[in-house]
């Protein structure tokens, strides 16, 4: 017995000991497998006809350690409609397999800094990683047109080394940047539909996430499958009717009394400012009992909770969060985490889940 254990103390040692000694070796192999694996992958040809959703960006602008600002994916066709790009998310897209040079379009549902702060790197990076031609399109409220123009004015010197370092064959000048695409939602008109090319269908709708103006949330139809995003807002009648049996309803979400847990703490801390803004907070989101029955009555398929306030960096707490949801809504109801990924596969009724992180 005793000869065994130093048998295997001594292969352990020589393990070890190689390790050490090839560890440059080592090294180079497994970063020459793992750059061919990530080049080579390819994400979006192996997904099946229909719609896929995925989730760029899960977080808000509150610190959270697992999830980046809000975005989500719309895949269809082997094109990429983003959905809101707050930070982190671009690099999310990339660790995901989706490549920005392959985004079709941006569409914003407001303007808080927190759904906007990636366009820039967005812009970057499509243009160069997908060598293309003409600006990222941006579809948005009026409104727009500015957030574009500066973004554009504020890059123009390093669209400018770009094309000077890697020549206008590679970087072409024409294709740097954003095009801003504004559409009007008219007074009194609740919905509107803005995109309609290839059997996809985009409509916009108005929601309430006052004092923010204009605010609006998506629903896209494709090959009889749906998927509604409410954007920013309280609970809304609006978001009911354009849901109306959609297969996926993505949903924003703040719950109000971990928010008045922070609040209280921060009172006690003397931080006054900052505690006034968490008791702001609550009165222009929707907590998750509040979507949760409006998905009930929208009768959707399955709910994803998204753009998560507070950040809930333990797994622990999802339940704490999560409480009551379960008697508000009977179907399937997901907290969303970066990384997850929808699929609708075309003219059917399943939806199958997957993770791309």
């Amino acid at each position: 017995m005793k000869k065994l254990g130093i048998g295997l103390l001594v292969s352990v040692l020589l393990v070890v000991g190689a390790g050490i000694l090839f560890r440059e070796q080592i090294g180079e192999r497994l970063f020459a497998t793992a750059v061919e694996t990530a080049v080579t992958r390819d994400v979006i040809g192996d997904l099946p006809d229909g719609m896929h959703v995925v989730l760029c960006g899960s977080g808000s602008p509150l610190p959270d350690p697992t999830r980046a600002g809000p975005c989500s994916a719309v895949i269809v066709d082997g094109k990429i409609f983003v959905v809101d790009i707050g930070g982190a998310a671009v690099r999310n897209l990339g660790q995901m397999g989706l490549a920005p040079g392959q985004v079709e379009a941006l569409l914003l549902t407001h303007f808080h800094s927190d759904h906007i702060d990636g366009m820039g790197e967005l812009m970057l990076q499509r243009w160069a990683g997908g060598g293309r031609t003409s600006p990222l399109p941006v579809i948005a409220p009026e409104g727009v047109e500015a957030i574009v123009d500066g973004l554009n004015a504020a890059y123009a010197a390093d669209v400018s080394y770009r094309i000077a370092h890697h020549g206008a064959d590679i970087m072409p000048p024409s294709g740097a940047g954003g095009e801003a695409r504004p559409f009007v939602m008219p007074q009194g008109v609740a919905q509107r539909l803005i995109y309609d090319l290839d059997g996809l269908k985009i409509t916009a709708f108005a929601v309430d996430h006052r004092p923010v103006s204009p605010a609006v949330g998506y629903r896209f139809d494709y090959k009889g499958r749906s998927v509604v995003f409410s954007g920013d807002s309280v609970k809304s009648e609006t978001v009911r009717k354009v849901c109306n049996g959609c297969d996926l309803l993505v949903h924003e979400t703040l719950n109000a009394e971990m928010v008045g847990v922070t609040e209280r703490a921060l009172r006690k801390a003397g931080r006054d400012r900052l505690a006034h803004i968490m008791a702001d907070i609550p009165d222009y989101h929707t907590t998750p009992v509040q979507a949760a029955a409006l998905a009930k009555a929208a009768r959707a398929r399955m709910l994803v909770f998204s753009h998560i306030v507070p950040a809930l960096p333990l797994d622990y707490l999802q339940g704490y969060y999560m409480k009551g949801v379960s008697q508000a809504f009977d179907g399937p109801v997901v907290l969303g985490k970066d990384g997850m990924l929808f699929s609708l596969p075309a003219n059917q009724d399943n939806i199958e889940r997957g993770d791309l992180l």
